[in-house]
């Protein structure tokens, strides 16, 4: 496991556009992924496994919006505090009970953990699933008492992320102790270069509200964040401008891609969940 401090990174270029790239390859990951069309079947299969047989409160409202509910897992004894998980998808895809399997490691470690769901982009702005994420957060928090952390993968990654900023109302932040954005999406600057942004709608100024790397880390948050070493090179380095910007370190995981870099949220001996959850 590599552990980079936030002194040894270097920002490279591509994010203003200075860059002579194809931002619709850098930010592709199924065609780099071999047996990319085989997660999503896997990752539905182990979620319904998992839901089948957890303590589980299902379908919370936090919204009026059908997509605006979370599931809540239980531990058997009352909860250390609450982990949060918020999916991935380019804020374009993905329901909340695909990703049912990954409460596992911390419902295993004593923890209560909630999977928002959101509304989707073009439906909605970036910013909207900001406060909708947050707005969830405070309502699962509602739920369990004691500590707060926020885990996120890829959009849900930046997700995560916002949540520690300090422009983001949040009314349990000092409970908030924890976020660990895992492959995010921490400066959405170079997504205005790619098709998607045709469903994201993002101008400069929204790209640059909804940019993690451009707002403060809030006092007392700490943050841990994570990729995988196979990822594309915009993950990575987006992984590292965020490390850059809150001066935390980065860990990029041996052989982990875009897609199995979340494994170990299952797994509740594995150093993901440690580090995420490890002296609370």
């Amino acid at each position: 496991m590599q552990c980079i401090g936030a002194g040894q990174m270097s920002r490279r270029g591509g994010r203003d556009g200075g860059d002579e790239m194809d931002m619709d390859d850098a930010y592709s990951n199924g065609k780099y992924i071999a047996g990319a069309e085989l997660f999503v079947p896997r990752w539905q299969g182990m979620a319904a496994a998992f839901r089948a047989s957890a303590r589980a409160r299902l379908g919370l409202a936090y919204g009026d919006g059908a997509r605006q509910r979370f599931d809540l897992f239980l531990p058997e004894a009352v909860p250390r505090g609450l982990m949060v998980f918020v999916h991935g998808g380019y804020w374009r895809a993905f329901e909340r009970e695909m990703w049912s399997h990954l409460a596992a490691g911390g419902v295993a470690r004593g923890w209560a953990v909630a999977l928002p769901g959101y509304d989707l982009c073009p439906a909605v702005r970036i910013a909207d699933i900001t406060r909708q994420v947050a707005v969830a957060v405070v309502m699962a928090a509602r739920e369990i008492p004691g500590p707060v952390v926020v885990a996120g993968h890829s959009a849900g990654g930046h997700l995560a992320a916002r949540l520690a900023c300090d422009d983001v109302i949040l009314p349990i932040a000092a409970r908030l102790v924890r976020v660990m954005p895992i492959s995010p999406l921490a400066d959405l600057r170079p997504l205005m270069q790619t098709a998607m942004n045709a469903d994201f709608g993002l101008d400069l100024a929204a790209a640059e509200a909804e940019s993690p790397v451009l707002h403060r880390r809030r006092a007392g948050v700490g943050c841990a964040v994570w990729v995988g070493a196979a990822e594309r090179p915009a993950f990575l380095d987006q992984a590292r401008w965020l490390g850059a910007a809150w001066g935390v370190p980065v860990t990029v995981e041996p052989a982990r891609h875009h897609f199995d870099v979340i494994d170990g949220l299952a797994r509740p001996d594995s150093a993901m969940m440690t580090t995420l959850l490890g002296g609370l």
